[in-house]
């Protein structure tokens, strides 16, 4: 979510902003344009690359020391190109670089974005993912009628106008778009609007999976998780016996598991040996992933691991400023694409994320499955100690969210 707020010494005058409508293409629609197939491809290197140069900026904050991370990177990236769109000259070019799309052309990024939410959409059978925007405008306020249509279309972006003169009024109406959009998981993401702000770009990830093959309930059971050598907390461990997608990695010290979602998502579990969380977190990047992927091998395995869930925001001004988006923040911003009346400035990029694991994925189903398993005895992974996770999205290759499991039970 990123904040406008307008450069000093300017009042904000304006003209009515009519409230605008949804002008998206249905689900069931035919494909943007391939096209915006081919951008999709083109977005998920640097997409990837973005995700775990952000990670490692956010591992390395001194408040995140012993702490869970966890973020939707595609979400970020999805927030910033949307804020692109109204953005001119550097801090349009600077936005693009820290993305790794200098050489993309805006229509390849935002046909990218629109082919990729159109993607995501698609299979709602199996699993629940929403992707989406909004533009809160503060009442009176001119837009470039231009940009609120390209974000709609690009972007599914819907606008509404509050009154930012009540700060706790905007914000509850604010929250209340995004609950509905999240379904209720992110409730009270805003909060201490200032009241002369002028615009809001709101970004949603939603995502609610049902595990491939769920836990069975009754083998869940008590067990201590080490968060760190002076640290035990107690979980609720579940147990599946199962064949999984898994690779043991004696270079990086790691093992790669993956747990399948229904439908095209799985959760990439990555647990380093013991004390070797620092060496993989510095190390981690998309060619780690291809290599993984590329050698996973199906194995029985005793999986164990913890039900959790968790939160996290981030505010993400430092960070972006330290990956080279400086004017966006500042008072050389151009934003001339999305306001023509004054000047505007980003004055705070903040993200939540929540998860939930539990047996069944992220809600109930009841089905059985039997597998056919080997006579050899079956290897363990025990998640008992701080791991990583990535849920990734198969056919567009996006990392959806990404984290550390560092303490399953805050």
């Amino acid at each position: 979510m990123a904040w406008a707020a307008p450069h000093e010494g300017h009042d904000h005058d304006g003209h009515p902003a009519d409230h605008y409508h949804h002008l998206h293409h249905g689900k069931d629609e035919a494909h943007p344009s391939h096209s915006g197939e081919d951008a999709c491809h083109l977005l998920s290197p640097h997409n990837a690359d973005f995700a775990f140069s952000l990670y490692k900026k956010l591992a390395l904050h001194p408040d995140a020391q012993g702490k869970n991370i966890f973020f939707s990177p595609v979400g970020i990236s999805m927030a910033l190109s949307m804020l692109a769109v109204g953005a001119k000259g550097s801090t349009l070019s600077q936005i693009y670089s820290s993305l790794g799309y200098s050489g993309l052309k805006a229509q390849q990024v935002n046909e990218g974005y629109e082919h990729l939410i159109h993607m995501l959409g698609h299979s709602q059978d199996t699993m629940q993912l929403e992707a989406g925007a909004g533009v809160a405008i503060r009442e009176g306020f001119k837009v470039v009628d231009q940009f609120l249509k390209d974000v709609q279309h690009y972007y599914n972006s819907e606008a509404f106008s509050v009154d930012f003169s009540k700060p706790e009024i905007a914000a509850e109406e604010i929250n209340q778009f995004i609950a509905k959009k999240t379904n209720d998981k992110i409730t009270d993401m805003v909060k201490d609007l200032d009241s002369d702000m002028v615009m809001m770009l709101i970004n949603y990830m939603y995502f609610r999976g049902k595990w491939d093959k769920p836990f069975e309930a009754q083998l869940t059971h008590k067990a201590e998780f080490k968060v760190d050598k002076d640290t035990t907390v107690q979980v609720d461990m579940m147990k599946r016996t199962g064949r999984y997608d898994i690779y043991q990695d004696p270079v990086n010290q790691t093992t790669v598991m993956m747990v399948p979602y229904k439908g095209n998502t799985s959760m990439m579990i990555v647990l380093p040996d013991e004390g070797k969380m620092k060496d993989v977190e510095e190390s981690i990047c998309r060619h780690h992933l291809k290599n993984w992927h590329d050698k996973l091998f199906r194995s029985s395995v005793d999986l164990f691991m913890p039900k959790f869930s968790i939160s996290a925001t981030s505010k993400l001004n430092d960070i972006l400023t330290e990956m080279g988006v400086t004017d966006a923040f500042s008072d050389t911003a151009d934003f001339s694409g999305m306001t023509e009346e004054l000047k505007v400035k980003v004055s705070q990029v903040v993200h939540k994320a929540v998860l939930s694991v539990d047996e069944k994925g992220t809600e109930a189903a009841a089905a059985t499955t039997i597998e056919i398993m080997p006579m050899s005895l079956p290897g363990t992974v025990m998640l008992n100690r701080p791991f990583l996770v990535l849920i990734v999205e198969d056919t567009t290759k996006s990392i959806l969210f990404m984290g550390k499991i560092t303490n399953p039970t805050v």
